[in-house]
């Protein structure tokens, strides 16, 4: 989503490194990038001149400077950071206001009718929309008013038993009948809102805008809400026009922006129609809809994520109780394959990970800096479902003691304290031998029936188990140093727990200190207790399990060298 545009924006933010002033110069070396990115997610190109154009005027001729916190004097921020707020002010002006409020019949059943093209997902964001009045509650009902499509009528009827939603249908009638019957029937029985699911065509015609102007006629809708495919790119554009002059429309629901990394629709259609895009859909479950808010879209287009947005998806999937005693187990050292498994199936109800990690502010995380290939694999669905297969293929005792993968002088070597910790529900005390998590210290029977039977490598079952005993055994330290029963502030009632959880939440404000304390990570992998994707430690020098090695190292070195480098370059000009 936006990975087109949000390209020209990180160009634009690594030419201005080193800068001291905004110019004239240095402003249009850095707009060239954000106007090829524009124009090639299919921006609307009077959108694109005019939101460059903003931009210059704000940012010309400004020198970047902060008036300080303390001592009321002024220093210098980054000229790349103001750069990107003045960036970030013009898309939330561009993309909005945005009131996602729909409107209200004064009195009686409230009406959306939904319209747009054939194939933009109607039908499905008007199970969607219906799911999110629920969710308010709102009793709603559904009219099947396409009845030209083959199937249109059965697959609004399938949604509706999923929502537990009366579907109003008549084959062969006349949709303008079907709809003014509806209505009176949802009055009679006390129905909040009624969703009329009208029929789309393949363009837009006499014929279809017609129909709809009768069946407008006919209800009086409160709001008529145009459905668009966010992949049609500048032809949105042209659809949302015609639609809102025949019927005018009250705004509009954007579908499968998860699906197009350009998402120009997104940008184009406000500024070109005057009217709000009021949803967008990221899936194809009837949950997945969400408000369109400029604000969050344009922090993601910039690589700050949308913190709010993300928490709005905690609040609605987490179990709050299960997450503290989650974080309790695992503080503990008693986290199991189990509870590991659990805490995946609530990261993929949340949404797909390109969809969370969109959310987090990435740029502010690793500097703008996180290697491609491993943002892929932190955003990799498939990395999970490989995960479950082969802790599904694992008996109850080894989901819940993985130790057993283990030989036994390799075992009691490292699990001693731990398993003396846990009867006593005391963490371990340190780490295991790194040693005794090499190839040659597993069981290769219990390795080759758990690859066998998931249809993994016998590499990414050791992989796996090493991993989540090193994540056991670190968060259980965790536990022991910021709290715990025999921790310093363990002695005080109610403290130890709170201790440890603080730890856990500045760990997650704080991705280097968790890094450093840490010892690397295995994107992708869930380890904060909120049901927060985390990170399970990778062990230095253990290349089977891959840690950080000296390779990874150099990488890194040298990165920050030519990160450098380009610095000094850029003052020199």
């Amino acid at each position: 989503m936006f990975d087109t545009i949000s390209k020209g924006f990180r160009a634009a933010r690594e030419r201005l490194t080193g800068q001291a002033e905004l110019t004239e110069d240095v402003i249009d070396s850095a707009l060239k990038d954000v106007r090829m990115s524009l124009l090639e997610a299919d921006v609307e190109f009077r959108v694109v001149k005019q939101f460059l154009a903003d931009v210059k005027e704000r940012a010309l001729g400004e020198e970047v400077k902060l008036v300080a916190k303390t001592g009321g004097g002024k220093m210098r921020v980054r000229a790349e950071d103001h750069f990107v707020r003045i960036c970030n002010e013009a898309l939330v002006e561009l993309m909005g206001p945005v009131d996602a409020d729909l409107k209200t019949a004064a009195k009686g059943v409230t009406g959306i009718m939904m319209v747009g093209l054939q194939g933009s997902g109607k039908t499905t964001s008007t199970a969607k929309l219906a799911r999110y009045l629920q969710k308010q509650d709102k009793s709603v009902m559904l009219v099947a008013a396409d009845v030209y499509r083959p199937a249109a009528v059965h697959q609004l009827q399938v949604l509706g038993e999923q929502l537990d939603a009366p579907v109003y249908a008549r084959e062969g009638a006349d949709p303008v009948d079907i709809c003014r019957e509806a209505t009176e029937r949802a009055a009679n029985d006390g129905i909040d809102y009624v969703l009329y699911d009208t029929a789309g065509r393949l363009s837009v015609d006499d014929q279809l805008m017609g129909e709809l102007e009768r069946i407008k006629a006919a209800v009086s809708p409160a709001n008529i809400l145009l459905v668009i495919d966010a992949m049609i790119g500048q032809d949105a554009v042209q659809t949302a026009k015609q639609f809102d002059a025949r019927i005018d429309i009250s705004g509009v629901v954007l579908t499968k922006l998860d699906g197009d990394a350009r998402g120009g629709a997104a940008l184009s259609i406000r500024a070109t129609t005057g009217k709000p895009i009021k949803f967008f859909g990221v899936g194809e479950t009837i949950d997945k809809l969400e408000e369109f808010r400029p604000e969050g879209l344009a922090s993601r287009i910039l690589g700050m994520g949308d913190l709010v947005g993300l928490m709005k998806d905690f609040q609605e999937h987490v179990d709050e109780e299960q997450a503290m005693s989650d974080a309790e187990k695992m503080l503990g050292g008693n986290f199991t394959m189990d509870d590991f498994v659990s805490q995946i199936r609530t990261i993929q109800k949340m949404g797909s990970m390109k969809d969370l990690m969109d959310k987090m502010p990435i740029g502010q995380m690793f500097g703008g800096d996180l290697p491609q290939d491993a943002l892929d694999k932190a955003t990799d669905d498939g990395e999970l479902i490989k995960i479950e297969a082969m802790i599904s293929s694992m008996t109850k005792a080894e989901r819940r003691d993985p130790e057993v993968f283990l030989l036994e002088g390799a075992r009691e070597r490292g699990s001693k304290a731990a398993a003396l910790s846990r009867r006593k529900k005391r963490p371990p005390t340190k780490m295991r031998d790194p040693s005794d998590l090499r190839p040659e210290a597993f069981v290769d029977s219990r390795v080759r029936r758990v690859a066998s039977g998931s249809g993994r490598e016998e590499e990414e079952v050791r992989g796996l188990v090493g991993r989540f005993l090193a994540m056991r055994d670190m968060m259980g330290m965790l536990g022991g140093m910021f709290g715990g029963s025999d921790g310093l502030l363990g002695k005080i009632p109610g403290m130890g727990k709170l201790k440890q959880l603080n730890a856990l939440r500045k760990m997650a404000k704080d991705p280097q200190a968790a890094q450093a304390l840490l010892g690397g990570g295995m994107p992708g992998m869930p380890g904060m207790p909120a049901g927060m994707p985390g990170g399970m430690p990778g062990m230095p020098g253990l290349p089977d399990l891959g840690g950080r090695g000296p390779a990874k190292a150099k990488q890194d070195k040298a990165k920050r060298k030519k990160a450098k480098e380009a610095r000094r370059k850029n003052r020199r000009r």
